[in-house]
């Protein structure tokens, strides 16, 4: 490398030096950069004076004192004025008589990041065939003369000018490249259009933000390029800014089933700048907080309420067991006694299912099978079933894996599958359909052919009690699945089937799994006995290790090094960044694992499971080769 740059740097010498013209480049701090070999031939320079990095000062002194200037009476003051016109340097043109009798011209013009280039041209011999013409004024007309050497002169101002013109416009050229490339490399979809609502600007990131869009859109009316409904859910931010406000919106893009923020900014002249991006992790993550957030404030107000309904419950037993023993008790009493315990045991199961519910519920993702998820499904749900229920799964992902909490996910679709069964009766059909949905949900869709929703459990299905099976549901089941999925950023539906029954959607974000292919780790804690332990772990796994204490050292090594394949970190480092800000800058680049020894009912335990897995400390090697198991390999 260092060879290649000698060698253009000796190229790029021999080229100034073939110019006629003598040139020279001075950078801001007034310390030569570049000149070429009639700079020194024209000035007669040493050879200190044209060593890159020799002080303009030095050189005008030089000058001064070689009589180049003439008499000079005040050689310090005529050196100092000429500096400072230096440092507030100007595009210029002159022309001056040297004291050896020799005239040049001398065009100056500065540089975008500081600093000037001058060139200085021999015009003696210009000078000289004006001269003659003056001499020759007997067979010119005076004003014929004169014209001859305005022109002359314009000519030389005007070349002048072209060569600052010329700067300026490469300027330009540089801004707008950089201001594109700027645009280019944000995450976002940058567009500008007109007050026709056509695209007069645009970056190329329309169709990774939202997919199956074009890209090449200047010049397509915006309606066109987003697609009539992503168009429609737009439409009112757009008009706003049209009218002169700025505007912002959400809305779920239908065609990619990612949610998309657009901002809508006017631009004072009828047209609107557009920013789009892509939000769904945001929107999974924020979804997922305020969920843990409503579980918390659900324990605060239920848990002062159940250890005061248990304490009533066993006095109720106790008193009821009291009575049961007493001698010469009516016969009808034995009745009354037995329901009313059956009813004190029925209130403390529910006080177990409410504590479920409300209490913190460690999330455990492991690669799991899809395939083998649903056969496990249909192994625990069939048995349940009446003789003349069926039971249909369908894997539209055949093959695939992602990294989910398997027994969270089992108990949701298993408790959908029983309600399905209740609305279905002694016979029906129903139907368990798992599917990858654009790479951004795993869905699973249960469908029955029962009666399907009633509108009030459209409405009120995921409320807590709410039931429409009487005496016999607790009103429990709904909820509890969308507590679940929703804790974990998804999303659950509830619908009718057009031919007959109910639907119930259950979306969770997907991961795809992290391949454990041997390959470069990138260990990041704090602790040193602990990050010994760990590097052991996982050169056991078969990796090489590569290690950091802090998130900042490991963003640095992640710049520097194009090889690793996965990073293992804690959420606690050393400095004031975490885990999840290391997460965060990290983002889909590389595979990411967090460990932690912080409770499952932290606030940061809670932000790092919407981040990435999240390994609970201490844990085992087994543990570890769970989430990095090889691609292929057995599902957790």
């Amino acid at each position: 490398m260092q060879h290649k740059e000698e060698q253009t740097k000796a190229l790029t010498t021999a080229g100034l030096n073939l110019i006629a013209q003598a040139l020279s480049i001075y950078d801001q701090n007034l310390r030569l950069a570049v000149c070429n070999a009639p700079f020194q031939q024209m000035f007669n320079l040493p050879d200190e004076l044209i060593t890159p990095g020799a002080r303009f000062k030095d050189t005008l002194l030089h000058l001064v004192r070689s009589g180049e200037y003439g008499a000079v009476d005040d050689v310090e003051s005529f050196v100092a004025e000429r500096v400072e016109q230096a440092r507030a340097f100007r595009p210029h043109y002159m022309e001056r008589t040297r004291a050896n009798g020799r005239t040049i011209s001398v065009e100056g013009s500065p540089l975008p990041q500081g600093g000037w280039v001058t060139v200085y041209t021999d015009i003696t011999r210009v000078k000289k065939q004006e001269a003659l013409l003056r001499a020759r004024s007997d067979a010119l007309s005076d004003q014929l003369l004169a014209h001859a050497e305005e022109l002359a002169a314009t000519n030389r101002e005007l070349a002048a000018m072209i060569t600052t013109l010329e700067e300026t416009k490469r300027q330009l050229t540089e801004s707008e490249a950089r201001t594109r490339l700027t645009t280019e490399m944000m995450p976002a979809h940058i567009a500008h259009v007109d007050a026709s609502g056509h695209y007069i600007y645009s970056n190329r990131r329309l169709a990774g933000v939202m997919p199956g869009r074009p890209s090449n859109i200047i010049g397509m009316h915006i309606a066109e390029a987003l697609g009539v409904g992503a168009y429609a859910r737009i439409a009112a931010a757009l008009q706003r800014a049209f009218e002169g406000n700025a505007a912002v919106c959400e809305f779920t893009d239908d065609e990619s089933a990612r949610r998309i923020r657009g901002a809508f900014t006017p631009d004072g002249r009828g047209g609107v700048y557009i920013m789009s991006m892509d939000v769904t992790e945001e929107t999974q993550t924020r979804v997922a907080l305020q969920q843990t957030r409503k579980r918390e404030i659900a324990a605060q107000m239920i848990s002062g309420l159940a250890h005061d309904f248990s304490n009533l419950l066993t006095i109720i037993l106790g008193m009821q067991s009291k009575l049961a023993r007493l001698p010469d008790l009516p016969g009808a009493a034995a009745p009354l006694i037995d329901g009313t315990r059956a009813a004190a045991r029925r209130g403390g199961a529910l006080l177990s299912s409410i504590a479920d519910m409300t209490g913190p519920r460690a999330i455990r993702p492991a690669m799991v099978d899809l395939d083998a998820l649903l056969g496990d499904l249909c192994t625990l749900a069939m048995p349940t079933l009446p003789p003349a229920v069926s039971l249909a799964p369908r894997n539209e992902a055949t093959g695939m894996q992602a990294l989910l909490d398997k027994g969270m996910v089992q108990d949701s679709l298993l408790n959908l599958i029983l309600n399905a069964r209740d609305a279905c009766g002694a016979a029906g059909r129903i139907s368990v359909t798992c599917r990858l949905l654009h790479d951004t949900w795993v869905e699973w869709i249960v469908q029955d052919d029962g009666p399907g929703f009633s509108e009030a459990a459209l409405q009120r299905g995921f409320d807590p009690f709410f039931t429409t099976k009487g005496s016999e549901g607790s009103g429990l089941g709904l909820s509890m699945v969308y507590d679940m999925t929703k804790s974990l950023g998804g999303d659950l539906r509830l619908g009718n089937v057009v031919t007959g029954g109910a639907l119930v959607s259950l979306r969770l974000p997907y991961r795809a799994p992290v391949t454990g292919a041997t390959g470069l780790v990138l260990l990041v804690e704090d602790r040193d006995d602990l990050r010994a332990l760990l590097r052991d772990m996982l050169m056991d796994l078969g990796h090489s290790v590569i290690e950091a204490a802090s998130a900042d050292e490991a963003s640095a090594l992640i710049a520097d090094l194009p090889d690793i394949a996965l990073i293992l970190s804690d959420i606690q480092l050393a400095g004031e960044a975490t885990g999840l800000d290391l997460a965060r800058r990290v983002g889909s680049g590389l595979p990411l694992l967090l460990m932690t020894s912080l409770p499952p009912d932290d606030p940061l335990f809670g932000e790092a499971q919407q981040l990435a897995p999240v390994l609970r400390k201490p844990f085992t090697a087994q543990d570890l080769a769970a989430l990095i198991a090889p691609a292929g390999g057995a599902a957790a």
